[in-house]
């Protein structure tokens, strides 16, 4: 199971930082990303972290605005979102790919 949390409403230029709470599965052997949908579009990647945190990978929309990281002592991942625009926002999603495991999502609001 994933449990997004810290979505929000916020002005253009802020920050949020979203959570994901994993249960049920070897947590810190498994790849997690963080997906976005906009209304009316697609679901798109905002970024991926390996089970040790060695290898992270980012949308090229990011431009060095998010950070991904995560607690395997918590079995939790983390998107730290700064510098946040209108166009960012979406529903952000968790995923587990090894499980194809979803979360149910955290609206990300940015008012401009």
């Amino acid at each position: 199971q994933l449990v997004e949390s810290g979505g929000g409403l916020v002005q253009s230029g802020g920050s949020l930082r979203l959570s994901c709470a994993a249960s049920g599965f070897t947590f810190s052997s498994v790849w997690m990303r963080w997906y976005r949908q906009a209304p009316g579009k697609g679901r798109e990647l905002v970024a991926a972290i390996s089970g040790a945190s060695l290898s992270l990978n980012y949308g090229e929309f990011v431009e060095g605005r998010f950070t991904i990281s995560r607690d395997n002592s918590r079995n939790a991942v983390y998107l730290q979102m700064n510098s946040l625009k209108a166009e960012d926002t979406a529903v952000y999603y968790c995923y587990a790919a090894a499980f194809d495991l979803w979360g149910q999502g955290t609206q990300v609001t940015v008012s401009s």
